[in-house]
């Protein structure tokens, strides 16, 4: 009896140790002959990667580590493989699509197919810097490629952003009912209530709104040009917001050309400033001294608002002028800068999702080695997420999101805008070097 038992249960048995097996984790083995090593930001040759699952679990020269029986090997042997790259300030929720004519779900839908453009040109964790009158469906996106419903990078999210009325947040006539583009909060204690709310549904960061594109103008002495921008927060509202975010562990970023509003921001500690266009030696000393990084955003005021710019100046001065200017200076202080493009449309737009790699090359004009433009995109950005420990290398325990380009990207940075090979989490992406 016991004999017809067992040979009854033995398909179901086969059956759940052939589940087993398939279901255990694929071992990949990468092999690239040239591999940058992002925490000395030197090129290391021939060295193999062992990716067991999404993790990486080996990482040396081809000499030392061996390549098991069987495994499935990429051969990368004549390109530079690096770690995936991080985009610190994104807005997957598009620019150029309006609220007008639009859903909210179809928004969201670009939304994802924006995220997913980063990833395949190479930037497998984004930091998106607000959803653009998307409220939380940034966190949904989030999820979904979280829980691998949808291919996607890696994601932070800030939703709404936070901003006071009577400025950017209000989009168009008083007659017009559109969803806003950011909260609104008026009084510290109303701004501590916005952050509570934020983190509740989900923002990783929170995002202030310390004075806008809309709130600034170009101001001359006689002798130089500057930019003069209205604050929006006092900086008890400010520091409300920092000390609600920091009390529930949550980081905060600061959006703000200058002035005022930046030294707000960084007199109450936030963790990131963004763009920073107009940058005093006292506050760089201070953003210095507390750690606070530094996003530039190069690209997008270097070239799409120039012609604007321009105009207002009689062709005499632009932010294109003050972003080199302020750049270059941030960059020779030692600031920790992270790379971020601001990349917000779709296919149509000025700043395109997967086409935000060019600033690299502006950041190496401004007084970067490309090993040091590299790292701003690897360890340093994932250092100031919070995420050392998963990205930014290719180290043994580390998330398998690795890179390629055909040429050397030291020698020639616009190589990190002809991405060839990307893989997230040990999943090949896409492989153009086949």
């Amino acid at each position: 009896m016991a004999r017809k038992v067992f040979v009854s249960l033995l398909p179901a048995i086969l059956c759940i140790l052939t589940a087993s097996a398939s279901q255990a984790p694929q071992v990949v083995a990468i092999r690239a002959g040239r591999l940058f090593e992002s925490k000395s930001g030197q090129l290391l040759t021939k060295q193999v990667v062992l990716i067991t699952g999404e993790r990486i679990t080996e990482v040396g020269p081809e000499n030392r580590v061996k390549i098991p029986d069987g495994v499935r090997v990429i051969d990368l042997s004549q390109a530079t493989v690096l770690p995936g790259l991080i985009d610190a300030h994104t807005h997957i929720f598009s620019g150029n699509i309006s609220r007008i004519d639009t859903t909210r779900e179809y928004r969201t839908l670009m939304a994802l197919a924006d995220a997913q453009r980063d990833l395949r040109a190479g930037f497998t964790t984004l930091r998106d810097m607000a959803s653009h009158g998307g409220a939380y469906a940034d966190v949904d996106v989030r999820n979904a490629i979280d829980r691998g419903v949808f291919q996607g990078p890696r994601m932070q999210v800030s939703t709404m952003g936070i901003t006071t009325s009577g400025s950017i947040a209000h989009t168009g006539s008083w007659e017009t009912n559109l969803p806003e583009s950011y909260a609104t909060a008026d009084s510290p204690w109303d701004a501590r209530r916005v952050v509570r709310e934020q983190i509740h549904y989900g923002a990783d960061w929170i995002k202030v709104i310390a004075d806008g594109y809309d709130t600034f103008r170009f101001v001359n002495d006689g002798k130089t040009w500057d930019i003069w921008s209205d604050p929006t927060f006092t900086f008890d509202q400010v520091q409300a917001i920092v000390d609600e975010a920091h009390r529930h562990g949550h980081k905060v970023a600061c959006h703000t050309y200058g002035g005022e509003g930046l030294q707000n921001c960084v007199k109450a500690n936030v963790d990131s400033v963004e763009h920073a266009l107009s940058l005093d030696e006292q506050t760089a000393d201070l953003m210095l001294q507390k750690g606070i990084y530094l996003v530039l955003t190069a690209y997008d005021y270097s070239t799409l608002k120039l012609s604007r710019d321009l105009k207002l100046t009689g062709g005499k001065y632009s932010l294109a002028m003050q972003r080199e200017k302020s750049g270059r200076f941030a960059i020779s202080k030692g600031l920790k800068i992270a790379f971020g493009s601001g990349a917000q449309d779709s296919p149509g737009g000025e700043l395109v999702h997967g086409l935000q790699a060019p600033e690299f090359a502006f950041m190496v004009r401004f007084g970067m080695t490309p090993a040091q433009a590299i790292q701003s995109a690897t360890t340093v950005a994932a250092e100031m997420m919070g995420w050392q420990d998963r990205i930014g290398s290719i180290e043994k325990d580390k998330y398998a999101d690795i890179i390629a380009v055909s040429g050397d990207p030291l020698t020639d940075i616009t190589e990190l805008e002809r991405v060839k090979f990307v893989m997230k989490g040990g999943e090949v992406v896409r492989n153009d070097l086949k």
